[in-house]
């Protein structure tokens, strides 16, 4: 007999999000998890509104606001022209509670939602390595590997696989997860070095173009954020060299002295989908399901919103309606993930790396026109911050 809860593989924000949604329904919970100490790792750090309208729910949006910094606007430049357009997310004051990006790291809020969990006797196990899924027709059974190489089988109704880019719950299911290496790595770096003070007019988000090396700059509440794409050939140790890092961002924003850096990490981009989020009683949500480049922040923020998806679905079937309601969570996260969060990031890569002058002109003037007109404005942040991808959901069957 299944033990009867829901099992959920991986404690990032995603399956967080879909443990503290079922369990505000009532619905047992068991979360699986490698590491006691969840990471305090620089990875996603932008919120966007619909994701911390959403958090609300859970009354944890509040506290992330406390421990982030709200920006309101966020800026498209070019390395050589400065400014192209700023984006005033405050025109979508009447489409969200929170008209406005958060940069919050994204271990803040899995700290506020497991400490919520647990005292609401949420049972966790850490030191839990998952080694396979199968399931039947009563539940699923979870084998995972301890610290000590013990193997341990759990039994649910149902399990969410919220493990990852590497899942190993949608490899054990055989899913295939097609799609595309980015061709450069990604070198992110985070430094107290207040880019502000130096750049004129710089928004705390900015975005900046170039044909031969584009850049992101974010500010956190203590450190701002460096991305640059790198070329694939040079070694990792090559491309975190200290002199090389330096005499990059000497190139992006010359200084007196030299930047201290706070962390540094190489990283290969991927675009993949997965064929299936829903094989039975097993779900995969967040990078589990799809990866995107991280130009738009949409990666975080759309597992979240699978999260909330899957998790309203299933405490639905967990209170009668028939299994396959769960096939509508696939149609609508997935199309969103290969023609929303995929296509939008895809474009954000192409428009910072565009190398034809005048394409690159056009894309500009573009822009300018966008932000002119009151209209063309707010269909472009409601489609950017991803409220525009919710409101769709409803039309898929």
């Amino acid at each position: 007999m299944a033990r009867d809860r829901v099992l959920i593989v991986g404690a990032g924000p995603v399956g967080l999000v879909a443990a503290t949604y079922l369990a505000s329904e009532g619905i047992p919970v068991t979360v699986f998890e490698l590491s006691r100490e969840l990471p305090e790792d620089l990875r996603a750090s932008t919120f966007h509104p619909p994701t911390l309208d959403m958090l609300d729910r859970f009354g944890v949006a509040d506290a992330c606001i406390a421990q982030g910094l709200i920006c309101p606007e966020w800026q498209f430049r070019d390395r050589q022209e400065g400014p192209i357009v700023t984006f005033n997310l405050a025109v979508l004051a009447n489409d969200t509670r929170h008209p406005y990006r958060l940069q919050c790291e994204q271990w803040k809020l899995t700290r506020l939602l497991r400490a919520k969990l647990e005292t609401a006797g949420t049972e966790f196990i850490y030191g839990a390595s998952a080694t396979t899924v199968e399931q039947d027709g009563d539940g699923v059974t979870l084998t995972v590997t301890m610290p000590d190489g013990v193997q341990e089988t759990h039994r649910g109704r149902y399990l969410i696989g919220a493990d990852g880019a590497r899942s190993t719950v949608r490899k054990s299911l055989g899913v295939a997860f097609d799609g595309m290496t980015i061709p450069e790595i990604y070198l992110s770096m985070s430094t107290p070095h207040s880019f502000s003070d130096d750049i004129g007019g710089l928004s705390n988000i900015a975005y900046i173009s170039d044909p031969d090396e584009w850049a992101v700059l974010l500010r956190t509440p203590t450190l701002w954020r460096v991305l640059l794409p790198t070329d694939p050939r040079q070694p990792e140790e090559v491309i975190k060299q200290a002199d090389a890092i330096e005499a990059r961002l000497q190139k992006l924003n010359p200084i007196d002295g030299t930047y201290d850096i706070a962390h540094c990490t190489a990283y290969r981009v991927h675009e993949r989908v997965a064929e299936h989020y829903v094989q039975g009683r097993v779900f995969l949500a967040g990078d589990a399901a799809h990866l995107n480049n991280p130009l738009g922040g949409m990666g975080m923020n759309g597992g979240i919103h699978d999260a909330m998806n899957l998790a309203e679905k299933l405490s639905d079937v967990w209170k009668g309606a028939p299994l396959d309601t769960m096939e509508r969570y696939e149609r609508q996260r997935r199309k969103v993930a290969v023609e929303t969060v995929q296509t939008q990031a895809l474009k954000n890569r192409k428009v910072l790396n565009e190398r034809d002058p005048a394409a690159r002109r056009a894309h500009h003037d573009s822009l300018r026109a966008t932000v002119q007109d009151p209209a063309k404005h707010r269909a472009y942040l409601l489609q950017s911050s991803m409220i525009q991808s919710l409101r769709d959901l409803d039309t898929v069957a």
